[in-house]
């Protein structure tokens, strides 16, 4: 299924103003390039492009809002700088599987200060001698990269995974505790009337 398609199935009558997630995994991409997603996508916290055939993100539009973005297993091998112009909030990163080779192709992404979690797991630029080490002091902003921090400890999965602190456990707890509240209303007027039909 081509990408435009996809994107309005997903949309499933919503607009795309009202739209936080939007998931295009496995669709196929025209020429390599990102379609069907226009800046109306205006609160978008997520996109994932996952294995589309991507080779290129200009056509990204500007998302202000969107934190995480996944683009692994496609064919992108540089022209990350509309990244830091179009997605000035982007906190995680997914490069795996691309085709970045040298650190100077991720040299745009130090313009991304929020930028906390980069992934580039099968890239060729992870075979270079002290790439860990070099990618830390080009993007100081970083916490993880390939999921572990500049100590090799691993990302926790709490971590990053949306500022929010657990609001759920505060709601509703203790209005559910009562399941006695209209259990009794099941008297059936038809039982007393069987007994009489029996007489």
């Amino acid at each position: 299924m081509d990408m435009k398609k996809r994107v309005s199935l997903e949309l499933r009558h919503r607009s795309p103003s009202e739209v936080q997630e939007l998931v295009l995994d496995n669709c196929r991409s025209s020429e390599g390039k990102i379609e069907g997603i226009t800046e109306e996508f205006s609160n978008l916290e997520l996109l994932s492009l996952i294995n589309v055939g991507l080779t290129s993100v200009a056509d990204i539009p500007k998302l202000a809002k969107l934190k995480k973005l996944e683009l692994s297993d496609n064919r992108i091998s540089g022209g990350l700088e509309v990244l830091a112009e179009r997605l000035v909030n982007l906190t995680h990163l997914n490069l795996s599987g691309n085709k970045f080779k040298d650190i100077s192709t991720l040299e745009p992404l130090k313009k991304l200060p929020q930028l906390k979690s980069l992934d580039l797991f099968n890239c060729e630029v992870t075979n270079l001698a002290d790439y860990r080490e070099s990618i830390f002091k080009l993007l100081p902003q970083l916490t993880y990269l390939d999921g572990y921090d500049i100590d090799d400890c691993e990302a926790s999965d709490s971590e990053g995974e949306g500022d929010g602190v657990d609001d759920e456990d505060e709601e509703g707890e203790d209005e559910d505790s009562s399941p006695a509240k209209g259990e009794k209303r099941k008297r059936d007027p038809e039982d007393e009337d069987d007994d009489d039909d029996d007489e």
